[in-house]
């Protein structure tokens, strides 16, 4: 399952479509994708590779609903992402990730930016569905930020639904979590606006961001840093239609 587009001067061109990767296109006000679950979500085996390239143009991209990965006795459910920024600005704003009683998950993000280029990627991890609590399997995650061909933000692990439990544990704590990855024009102007636990990467080419607290706090966090974040460039409020 694959999906590869592209905006060249912010013209859309869709370079491959395998079922049942899919999405929407809305042109106006401004360019924007939304990508639909696959299926009722991700199955044992499933491997899903979404590709995005943008030069010289500006893109919204969003997820229809929560994405959803299934329980698993042996094999993972890959979801690969790869975007490729020049001169570009990209915006991707995920719903939240719902892992399954014994589901086995891996994911990998990587994006090459040009120093003319600026995004911001959201994601969020729930406790699974209702009646669970952190039961999944393994969630593997690498997510790795180059500039100009360098590498500026790596991050890697490997968690256990029992792991994440006694960290919670130990923390007297019940909270989900939300993490924000940020380069702006002016990544110091921007972090001096931000309140909470904010850093920058290793050459501050980067604002890295995380919060903790329940669904409706996490997502509401999200979109209150994205706003900033649309502001400090100049764009004005932008509607999902997901209310």
């Amino acid at each position: 399952m694959s999906l590869s587009l592209d905006f060249r001067n912010n013209i859309f061109s869709l370079n491959k479509l395998q079922l049942p990767s899919r999405y929407y296109y809305f042109k106006e006000p401004e360019n924007y994708i939304k990508f639909l679950t696959v299926g009722e979500g991700l199955f044992p085996k499933d491997r899903v590779k979404t590709e995005i390239s943008l030069e010289n143009s500006s893109a919204i991209f969003s997820t229809e609903s929560a994405t959803k990965i299934y329980s698993s006795k042996k094999e993972f459910a890959v979801n690969q992402i790869q975007i490729e920024l020049v001169n570009s600005n990209f915006e991707f704003l995920n719903d939240e990730l719902i892992l399954f009683s014994d589901a086995k998950f891996l994911q990998f993000l990587k994006v090459k930016s040009d120093a003319n280029s600026t995004f911001f990627y959201g994601d969020i991890l729930s406790r699974g569905r209702s009646f669970e609590n952190f039961d999944f399997e393994v969630l593997g995650t690498k997510n790795s930020f180059f500039l100009d061909g360098k590498l500026e933000y790596l991050e890697k692990y490997t968690k256990s639904g029992d792991e994440v439990k006694e960290y919670l544990k130990r923390h007297n704590s019940e909270t989900l979590f939300a993490k924000v990855y940020i380069r702006t024009s002016r990544n110091i102007d921007f972090l001096n606006l931000l309140k909470g636990s904010f850093s920058f990467s290793k050459n501050r080419k980067m604002i890295l961001g995380v919060y903790s607290g329940n669904m409706v706090e996490l997502k509401k966090w999200l979109h209150n840093i994205w706003r900033l974040y649309r502001e400090f460039h100049g764009k004005t409020n932008f509607n999902l239609g997901k209310q």
